[in-house]
């Protein structure tokens, strides 16, 4: 493909950048994307498939952090930091610990309202309109808890989505039974919370945006970028074959890798990488009415047509420490403990790098010094939830229209 110069090159073939291929072309724009690798074939192969429109808030909270001591001397509980990476992280943690405090948390959880609210709003109206909509499924999310106690202690997470509208029920006994069979007797209380959407298969969705943003006339090129340069008009992209790619946009959607291509442009943004695990087991290997998360273990076991899918958990360790299957085979014995009629056999282990910023908001914007290049990085877990509205907001701007939420919360001048 001869593609040496563009309107618009998205750096990266994940859900947020084949998002913004579709919404930008779309809107007429010339667009290519660049991807190392197959598209969809990182983060957005590996998540639970949820359009988790209830998540607002933020992994930088309170609850959180009075949890975080008990489990990181676990190392194969939900959140683990290998000690020889603190040094490494430790800024990335403090940064974490100020936005946990009651009025940056505040102010994250309207944040996140906001992107929130707008990605169900272009999310549903995407899928509808590109007939993409047959992966959506509408059953809800369940969250079970051991005991009255546990369950007791989960009503402000409940109280806290309430305030912005997002309504839940709680479910027991009978009820409980009958939106998921099987489940052991220690799960005594759930909590049904319907605005929750699933997809069949979040890499098969992320496939098909990408081929429909094709069909309209985006261009796939299958290269590395090894440096994004700011120039006279727009932005270059350095490729790997030793190529250059001139645009009069550049954005940047590469997920854990986004900030080595930032930081040269004078925009060091705190990313670090959740890395996330899972295993995905046979279709048949259990009876699964909908996603179930098990909230106070740090993971959700979800049906997708490509499998049951166990997976979750952080682990945060960067990209370069080589994969610690145990955490998945962990949650695999876990979720065999919890739901006994689980098959756990015939199973495909997989580990990926969940881009996270330490507030828990993503970046969207123009970088500081060169409006020509724009941000759309650093979802954390939320990349296919937010994934439409950070295609919105990222059209909007090359479109040089007025933002559809107000931007200054992800404002990538925010950390500096």
């Amino acid at each position: 493909m001869n593609a040496s110069s563009c309107d618009v090159a998205i750096v990266g073939g994940g859900i947020i950048g084949l998002s913004c291929a579709l919404y930008l072309r779309e809107a007429g724009h010339d667009v290519v994307v660049v991807e190392r690798n197959d598209p969809a074939s990182g983060a957005s192969r590996g998540n639970a498939g949820a359009l988790a429109f209830a998540e607002i808030l933020p992994l930088a909270s309170p609850r959180i952090i009075r949890k975080a001591a008990r489990w990181l001397f676990d190392p194969l509980g939900p959140l683990s930091l290998p000690p020889a990476y603190l040094p490494r992280i430790a800024p990335w943690l403090l940064r974490l610990w100020r936005a946990s405090w009651p009025s940056h948390y505040r102010a994250n959880i309207q944040a996140q309202v906001a992107l929130i609210g707008l990605a169900q709003a272009e999310m549903l109206d995407m899928l509808a309109r590109t007939g993409l909509d047959r992966h959506l499924h509408t059953e809800g999310v369940l969250e079970v808890y051991e005991g009255a106690d546990r369950f007791a202690a989960a009503q402000e997470t409940a109280r806290q989505r309430l305030a912005y509208g997002i309504e839940s029920r709680p479910v027991q006994g009978d009820e409980l039974a009958a939106l998921q069979p099987g489940l052991a007797a220690r799960f005594t209380h759930g909590m049904l919370v319907p605005r929750w959407r699933n997809v069949d298969d979040p890499q098969a969705l992320a496939v098909d945006i990408g081929l429909r943003a094709q069909a309209l006339g985006a261009r796939l090129l299958r290269r590395e970028v090894r440096a994004v340069e700011a120039a006279a008009e727009g932005g270059r992209l350095r490729l790997d074959d030793g190529a250059t790619l001139q645009a009069r946009r550049v954005v940047i959607a590469a997920g854990a890798w986004s900030h080595q291509l930032s930081r040269p442009l004078g925009d060091p943004i705190p990313l670090e990488t959740e890395r996330g695990y899972n295993t995905t087991l046979p279709p048949d290997a259990l009876d699964l009415r909908r996603q179930i998360t098990f909230a106070d273990h740090g993971f959700v076991i979800s049906p997708l047509t490509c499998g049951i899918r166990v997976g979750g958990a952080v682990e945060l360790a960067g990209l370069k420490r080589p994969p610690d299957y145990r955490r998945a085979q962990a949650m695999l014995d876990k979720a065999k403990a919890f739901m006994p009629a689980l098959r756990t056999e015939g199973g495909e282990q997989w580990m990926g790098f969940r881009p996270s910023l330490p507030d828990s908001l993503p970046v969207i914007g123009r970088a500081r010094r060169h409006p020509d290049i724009l941000y759309a990085f650093g979802h954390g877990h939320l990349g296919l939830t937010q994934s439409a509205a950070t295609a919105r907001l990222i059209r909007d701007l090359v479109g040089g229209q007025a933002p559809a939420i107000d931007l200054t919360p992800y404002r990538p001048a925010r950390f500096f």
